[in-house]
């Protein structure tokens, strides 16, 4: 009888460190892993810096995959175990997906997988700064069987005990395991065994946040850069993406007026800016972009 393949499904809000999660758990996890991103936003950053010498990819593009593309999602999970038979498939989904719909189907319809666990990634600095959860938050928190609490090294031990009771109180049954920067040991994270059965869906899911993109063949001025992401309108959540320096191409995260620069390989600047009522500043803040350009 043929072993169905071992699905984990990394879910959490907008910057709670999903991809920092995966690019740690490559570069010290010696299975072959077949990985499905699902991103928010016009351009596939996470997609492009995702490497590991075990990895398949395959991109789900900028719907949300616990709605609109759960069809695509079955082909390709489908296809993936039969042209590259991974040890393990892990689900990467975006930061405003609510993960009752995808775990109702996985364990409905596909057949080739068993759902090995749900991991959703928390920062535990944007928790201080924003306690108040949301609504798609907390369904992804009842969803965990596995509540990595990322980022601890950005708060103090009181706050970190207050922000344990609050995750209790919304999920008693999942391991809270702590993290800085995605750094864990995969063993803990693979071979749960879920067992709870999750029920159909009730809610119409409602995206808080919107997204657009920014592309540019020039080089910026550092400085100014920094001065803009350190100006930054609140509106804005969650940006990311490479930026030209005269020094090099860099990988940027920002999360919650945090931010910080990653030497990378990469052509040319390529941004997504994610955050609540974009339209309305979407030129103020390109034109901000565009005064950095040398």
């Amino acid at each position: 009888m043929k072993i169905h393949t071992p699905l984990t499904v990394i879910t959490g809000p907008l910057g709670s460190g999903k991809t920092t999660l995966l690019r740690y758990i490559l570069e010290i996890f010696p299975k072959k892993i077949a990985i499905l991103m699902n991103e928010f936003g016009e351009i596939a950053i996470d997609t492009k810096i995702i490497q590991g010498k075990n990895v398949q990819m395959t991109d789900l593009g900028g719907g949300c995959v616990c709605c609109s593309l759960l069809g695509e999602f079955e082909a390709a999970v489908n296809e993936i175990i039969d042209t590259i038979d991974p040890d393990i498939i892990v689900v990467e989904t975006t930061g405003v997906a609510e993960p009752d719909a995808l775990v109702f189907d996985i364990q409905e319809s596909l057949t080739k997988v068993r759902l090995d666990g749900v991991i959703t990634v928390i920062d535990a600095d944007a928790m201080v700064k924003y306690p108040s959860v949301g609504h798609t938050t907390r369904l992804q928190l009842e969803a965990a069987d596995i509540i990595l609490l990322n980022k601890i090294d950005l708060i103090s031990k009181s706050e970190l005990i207050a922000i344990e009771k609050k995750l209790i109180s919304i999920n008693e049954i999942a391991s809270i395991v702590y993290a800085v920067r995605g750094q864990v040991d995969p063993e803990l994270l693979f071979g749960i065994g879920r067992e709870r059965v999750q029920a159909p869906p009730q809610h119409i899911h409602q995206p808080e946040f919107e997204s657009f993109s920014y592309k540019s063949s020039g080089t910026f001025n550092r400085p100014c850069f920094e001065e803009f992401l350190h100006n930054l309108e609140t509106n804005i959540y969650r940006a990311k993406g490479f930026i030209r320096f005269p020094e090099g191409i860099y990988l940027f995260n920002f999360v919650a007026g945090r931010w910080d620069l990653e030497p990378f390989v990469q052509e040319a600047t390529e941004v997504v800016f994610i955050g609540k009522y974009l339209r309305e500043i979407k030129s103020e803040i390109i034109n901000k972009l565009k005064l950095c350009e040398q």
